[in-house]
């Protein structure tokens, strides 16, 4: 699925009359190749991991980076990919879910997300003990990376708003 619209614009939100709108666009090529990144960490041609566990991934990410925003995004994507509810919901509380790969994938999520340096050797066996290729662990490395700047971003807009409402 390509989007159709700018995420970041959508969660901060950002509108055209707004600076921190027209701040983003000063530098055009950065904007297009954030919202091209995320076109591409979720296109359904990425193969050994799925959409809907990349999606799942996404909502872990942001939910221990208490990125609410970027989480409501994400949930109601999977909702439109069809995604098991009682499995969001379990992911979206930071609670167990039942299969062990995709507990093996949230693991190795929050320990890049929260404590990088545990994203060692073992850890990353740890995902290929689990059933992920090769190929599918560096698609998931390359979309936690993606998330860390996207939620970086998206609160560091966030916080220039809220700089410029108090002035």
């Amino acid at each position: 699925m390509t989007s159709t619209s700018d995420v970041i614009d959508a969660v901060v939100p950002l509108t055209p009359d707004q600076p921190n709108w027209t701040l983003r666009r000063q530098r055009e090529k950065v904007l297009a190749a954030t919202q091209g990144s995320y076109d591409a960490m979720f296109s359904p041609s990425v193969e050994g991991i799925s959409v809907t566990e990349r999606l799942l991934v996404a909502l872990h990410a942001c939910c221990v980076s208490k990125a609410d925003s970027l989480a409501v995004h994400y949930r109601d994507r999977l909702v439109a990919e069809g995604a098991d509810a009682a499995v969001v919901a379990a992911v979206d509380a930071g609670k167990p879910v039942a299969d062990a790969r995709l507990q093996a994938v949230l693991a190795f999520t929050g320990k890049l997300i929260e404590r990088p340096i545990e994203g060692d050797k073992a850890a990353v066996q740890s995902l290929a003990a689990s059933g992920l290729s090769t190929p599918a662990i560096v698609a998931m490395s390359q979309l936690i990376a993606f998330l860390s700047y996207q939620i970086r971003v998206a609160a560091g807009l966030k916080a220039l708003a809220a700089l410029e409402a108090a002035a």
